[in-house]
């Protein structure tokens, strides 16, 4: 194949790709196919790490019945059991409805958790076990009679589980001469954007004086000091108005089994403005799955497969959380039965990268309510979900930069020890705290932005979801006043483009915070 098709780089496919005819992209998309030549043995070195850290977070279950404040109060019903740091997360958002002492106490607990896993001083015996109570303010463990009992620490697992990646990662370097770095894999290859562009975007965004104003209406709308929890802040959705557990039961209601949401999927596309046969269509190429970890979308390779959608579904149906996460990853499966069935070539199949999937996963998520019947008349919603957009890509952009950080510090100290690494991830996010979140949160020192368990589990691969903020914003602005689920159908038949070039096919300009950030400044102004 490479005698006959020619590897271009990433700046050759946007220097030269506007001239290109949709054959020629697909010859050049066919080179890329075989851009790397690895030993299987290193091929299996990589894959056994990744499995053996995605076991890891996958059952890194909190039981939170298990849980007590330092009077020694329950404050999570029995039975309920979240996984790092998704659920977690999910959990504290979900408080953000009920204005109580109750609800901030539960977020300071899973809050203080977080903090727990992230320097390692959670005791490893309450780690996806209901043997144990654990206090995590002062981190006491007893038995069940109430007996305390001295636990050990988990010992750096996290990081070593890091170390892992980085070293199956390092290790494929030298069979990879066009981008010979993990880190230029992750981005120059696989998000096609370099690690260089997506640090000056993502710090642009974040010093932009519109992170200072949603700040203060995120201030404003709580009525009190800001905690550095509140990143996860979840008032500017519509659902952040409703209890969790009306949600709780309508979602169970509708969706008792994973088979009954799957029957449902063409409604739901055709809410969204598809077409009945199409809606049909992508309906049967997929299938649902209860899941053990948080959720995921798995695409199908071939034209007469389907793709997979998994999240977690409880013995009574769907929770609120569930459902939620259901939506996200059917706004995956979408783009994977559209941009495999609908592309000329084969080898155009799929997006330009993993972030304009995760574009379309956000814009399906974020019409959850509407699709189970809920529609708020708010005259401000439009403005409400500008500012959702931009807190998420202000909270994931931290994050990211701190995967990246880590990954090139990694570089530079490669015989780092599991202690060490820790030390430095809890270094590089507080500094980006400081120098990005502690002047607007007025709290400095916090390693809040380290609980991702994707750092862990998912190689570099945050930048996509910031990314896809910034591309879900331009993607939204474009559906205003047109019919979604038809420039869907447009847009992701276009397939594996440049992030540049797939934007230019859209609304005729690049990839660009800009417009969100315009559009966050006129949103800013509405709800003041």
């Amino acid at each position: 194949t490479l005698l006959n098709f020619p590897i271009y780089t990433l700046e050759e496919k946007n220097a030269l790709g506007k001239n290109w005819t949709r054959k020629q992209w697909a010859y050049a998309r066919i080179a890329d196919w075989f851009i790397d030549r690895v030993p299987a043995a290193l091929t299996m070195a990589f894959t056994k790490a990744n499995s053996e850290a995605g076991t890891y977070v996958e059952t890194y279950d909190i039981k939170m019945g298990k849980v007590r404040n330092e009077k020694g109060e329950q404050l999570f019903p029995d039975g309920m059991s979240l996984i790092s740091h998704w659920n977690l997360r999910d959990e504290l958002k979900a408080e953000y409805a009920d204005s109580s002492a109750v609800a901030h106490e539960k977020q300071e607990m899973i809050y203080k958790i977080m903090e727990r896993i992230i320097d390692q001083s959670i005791p490893q015996c309450v780690i996806n076990s209901e043997d144990y109570i654990w206090y995590p303010i002062s981190n006491k463990v007893t038995d069940l009679q109430g007996k305390e009992i001295k636990a050990e620490r988990e010992m750096d697992v996290r990081y070593q589980q890091l170390l892992n990646q980085f070293h199956a990662c390092r290790a494929l370097d030298k069979y990879n001469p066009t981008y010979p770095t993990a880190i230029a894999r992750a981005f120059s290859r696989d998000m096609e954007v370099s690690d260089e562009q997506i640090e000056a975007m993502f710090t642009a965004y974040l010093s932009s004086e519109q992170a200072g104003q949603v700040v203060a209406l995120v201030k404003q709308r709580l009525g009190r000091d800001l905690r550095p929890f509140d990143i996860w802040y979840d008032g500017f959705k519509t659902r952040s108005t409703i209890n969790v557990e009306e949600l709780n039961v309508r979602c169970r209601t509708k969706y008792p089994t994973p088979q009954s949401f799957r029957d449902d999927m063409a409604n739901i596309l055709v809410k969204l403005g598809f077409p009945k046969e199409k809606a049909d269509f992508i309906q049967s190429k997929v299938e649902v799955d209860a899941s053990r970890s948080a959720g995921h979308a798995w695409t199908s390779q071939a034209k007469f497969e389907k793709s997979r959608l998994r999240t977690r579904i409880a013995d009574n149906g769907f929770d609120y959380l569930g459902y939620n996460i259901a939506c996200h990853e059917f706004g995956h499966n979408v783009e994977q039965t559209i941009s495999i069935q609908n592309v000329d070539y084969y080898s155009m199949a799929r997006v330009p990268s993993t972030a304009f999937t995760e574009a379309l996963a956000f814009v399906f998520q974020k019409r959850d309510l509407q699709l189970l019947g809920i529609n708020s008349k708010d005259e401000k919603m439009a403005a409400m979900n500008t500012i959702d957009i931009f807190w998420n890509g202000y909270e994931m952009m931290g994050v990211s930069l701190l995967d990246l950080y880590t990954w090139r510090w990694m570089y530079q100290n490669p015989e780092c020890t599991p202690e060490q690494l820790r030390e430095q991830v809890m270094k590089t996010a507080k500094e980006i705290w400081n120098k990005y979140y502690a002047p607007h949160f007025g709290v400095k020192d916090s390693p809040v932005l380290a609980i991702y368990s994707h750092m862990v589990s998912y190689p570099l691969y945050l930048s996509n979801y910031a990314y896809g903020n910034i591309v879900e914003a331009q993607l939204e602005e474009w559906f205003e006043g047109k019919n979604v689920g038809e420039e869907i159908l447009r847009i992701y038949s276009a397939g594996k483009l440049t992030p540049d070039h797939w934007m230019q096919n859209v609304r005729k300009e690049n990839v660009s915070p800009d417009a969100l950030l315009k559009q966050t400044a006129e949103a800013v102004a509405v709800l003041k």
